[in-house]
């Protein structure tokens, strides 16, 4: 009798002929070709030369075409597992996902600011050592089924997709488990594709059937970013809160559990320290519904302040820091960001930051009595966008008085900051600096509301003055009737152009909107005035000089300005000359008042909100734009504040002083639309041989005054129709 061969020397034997076989087999039957045929003839003939030749006796061979198919949806299934599971790592190493590479943040001349990472040496906590409102708080964030499911949430991965269709506008939420973020976390990254899906998929499986509920959980807790340098729930509240996970209360859990959704956003130390406690509030709720918590302890958990633990961050310009690590979150993601070691090279001026802080401290002790417990300060270069120094708060460290709220970044009233807005808008459609407008009474009707009768912050009216007058020294009634004139929509659209984006529909504003009744971002405000100081130009605010990954290879560098032609030049000449003319400014503020910057040309204006609970001081030349705001987190009012003289402009004026040694003011050149006539300053017109006040004004070429006075306007005064 033959020998009969072991199957592995069989395959050996007659698995490449076969194997042949099927391929040109299958290319036949797509290609139809006659070549395939006779290939599938030739490998029929080895096949046949291989049975009379081989040592054994094989059974005969009846190869049927649906035997081919059943062959090769084998083949491709056994394909298609290798594909997919090829080198599946192993469920044993849960604990074993140690990143090393630090992001580090520096400042415009190579300096650290701040480095983002995570360490090797984290602290382990057992489940049974947590209170059990920290894991109820993780699992009504992240998953409620956890108990239940196998693995996989079928009803989660269905409801994060009717989410996403519903709501296509807002960003996408997971249907991910527990488990399969511990698998994704710790073996498989976060790269969207259907295999690392697949093998998610089949790693929780494996993981849930080879570890238990309670095992799945505690490695989860201990593995789970927190943000920033903090990994594991021990590891998060120390960091956060000073103390162990064992002794977290309710509150402080809820937050906790906000934070692996996205880390950089709801961090409370990050940009926008409010959403942490509105996650945080999001989740007691979930809690609430699920039966975890009672409705007492529901709402003792909101009541409960939170003091976080400053100790553990060892950085500078934090503010500034963490509105960075926001941009590059949201731009590269916050793996990348937090465990990618990036090179972030910043516009940040260090030298410029630590003077821009203690200014702002030193000034706010002095008006400490008149309720003024905090104060921001934003620099930036109206030609590049760059940001020089950001000052959030008066002390990021004070948690208690929300010290870590950056203000830069928050919607203030910005009061009679934003006039320059409105006049804009005024000099575009025939108003002059030289215009007379009424600032005498008057009231407006509003249907189903009382009348607005607005009046100026000194309740004094001035009789009739000149624009330049008006808008120097703060006037509110004329600028009310200027607005009037034209409507508040227009002045919507010329504030979006020149940089405001808080402003979205018309309808909310009414002609308070002039002094200060639709609220802003510092950020914004700041790009307005920057692009009066370009003179129309507007360059958006780029804080990034170069981003570059660990390999040394530019993510971002940044561009040359690109600049956007928003508003006349000759309109912005004429707002900066105003706001640069002391003798205009006086009749509000006195002669040679902290505005006035000596032998520099300093453009300049203020503002308080009518509940003195903002209180503004703006200045720029053409190479630099100063920004200082003053007030309470809490929205307290402030005393005894008199248009900024006694609030943020001290502050903003040491700062403008310390920007000229560095940035010698140039002052604007005159755009050729602009001439300068000699006018009746009485009148706004040509002068007349009977006009008692004769003097120089600039004009916009087109609006220019073609008509002398009359000795009758003397006798009764009016103001031009431009003012009507």
């Amino acid at each position: 009798m033959a020998p009969t061969l072991r199957p592995v020397r069989l395959l050996q034997h007659i698995g490449r002929p076969i194997f042949h076989l099927l391929f040109n087999f299958l290319a036949a039957m797509v290609s139809g070709s006659a070549w395939c045929r006779c290939q599938i003839a030739r490998q029929k003939s080895f096949v046949g030369r291989l049975k009379t030749n081989l040592p054994i006796t094989l059974p005969k061979l009846h190869i049927s075409r649906r035997f081919l198919w059943v062959f090769a949806l084998g083949v491709a299934v056994v394909g298609g597992y290798f594909w997919l599971f090829y080198q599946l790592p192993s469920i044993t190493s849960l604990s074993n996902h140690y990143p090393r590479l630090t992001t580090r943040i520096l400042d415009r001349r190579g300096r650290l600011l701040y480095k983002i990472y995570r360490r090797e040496n984290r602290s382990l906590i057992r489940l049974s050592q947590l209170p059990n409102y920290v894991v109820q708080a993780t699992l009504a964030a992240e998953d409620k089924d956890f108990w239940h499911h196998p693995g996989i949430s079928p009803t989660g991965i269905i409801r994060a997709l009717l989410f996403d269709l519903r709501h296509p506008q807002n960003p996408p939420i997971g249907g991910s488990t527990i488990t399969q973020q511990l698998v994704k976390n710790v073996f498989l990254g976060s790269q969207k594709t259907i295999r690392r899906k697949i093998r998610e998929i089949v790693l929780a499986f494996l993981v849930e059937n080879r570890f238990n509920k309670a095992e799945i959980l505690e490695t989860y807790l201990n593995t789970i970013s927190y943000g920033g340098t903090s990994y594991g729930i021990e590891e998060a509240s120390q960091r956060y809160f000073g103390h162990s996970s064992a002794k977290l209360t309710l509150a402080e859990a809820a937050l906790l559990a906000g934070l692996p959704k996205a880390p950089s956003r709801y961090s409370p130390f990050g940009a926008y320290p409010e959403l942490a406690k509105k996650r945080q509030r999001l989740i007691l709720g979930e809690m609430l519904r699920a039966g975890f918590i009672q409705p007492d302890e529901y709402q003792k958990a909101l009541r409960q302040p939170l003091h976080f633990q400053s100790k553990a961050i060892q950085i500078k310009a934090p503010h500034f820091v963490f509105y960075i690590k926001d941009l590059l979150s949201r731009r590269y993601g916050s793996r990348l960001v937090e465990q990618g070691g990036l090179q972030v090279t910043t516009s940040l001026d260090l030298d410029l930051q630590k003077k821009a802080e203690a200014i702002l401290r030193q000034e706010l002790a002095k008006v400490a009595r008149l309720h003024v417990g905090n104060g921001a300060i934003l620099i930036v270069h109206p030609k590049t966008g760059e940001i020089l120094a950001m000052v959030g708060s008066r002390d990021y460290f004070d948690f208690n008085h929300g010290g870590n709220v950056n203000v830069t970044l928050q919607l203030r009233q910005p009061g009679s900051a934003i006039k320059p807005v409105n006049y804009s808008v005024a000099l575009q459609m025939g108003f002059t600096p030289a215009t007379i407008i009424s600032d005498t009474p008057i009231s407006f009707p509003i249907p189903g509301q009382p009348n607005y009768a607005p009046h100026n912050y000194d309740h004094r009216f001035h009789g009739f003055v000149s624009l330049r007058t008006a808008l120097a020294s703060s006037l509110n009634v004329p600028a009310v009737k200027v607005l009037a004139s034209y409507g508040v929509p227009r002045m919507v659209t010329m504030g979006q152009q020149l940089g405001i984006g808080s402003w979205t529909d018309p309808q909310r504003y009414g002609l308070s909107l002039t002094l200060g009744g639709g609220e802003v971002r510092m950020v914004d405000l700041a790009t307005v005035y920057a692009t009066l100081a370009n003179l129309g130009q507007r360059v958006d605010l780029s804080p990034l000089l170069s981003v570059r990954n660990a390999r040394g290879q530019t993510l971002y560098e940044h561009p040359l300005p690109k600049m956007q032609s928003v508003l006349d030049p000759g309109v912005a000449f004429l707002l900066n000359d105003i706001l640069s003319d002391d003798r205009a400014r006086s009749l509000a503020f006195g002669r040679h008042s902290l505005l006035e910057i000596p032998k520099a040309k300093v453009a300049v204006k203020t503002g308080t909100s009518n509940n003195l609970r903002d209180n503004w001081a703006i200045g720029y030349t053409a190479n630099f734009v100063v920004a200082v705001w003053v007030g309470n987190n809490d929205g307290s009012p402030m005393s005894q504040i008199a248009s900024g003289i006694t609030g943020a402009t001290p502050i903003w004026h040491r700062l403008t002083l310390l920007m000229l040694n560095r940035y010698p003011q140039t002052g604007w050149a005159r755009p050729d639309d602009i001439v300068q006539r000699r006018i009746c300053l009485t009148t706004g017109t040509l002068p007349c041989r009977d006009c008692p006040l004769v003097g120089d004004e600039f004009f916009l070429r087109r609006h220019q005054p073609l008509v002398p006075c009359s000795p009758q306007q003397f006798q009764h005064p009016s103001p031009s129709p431009a003012s009507n």
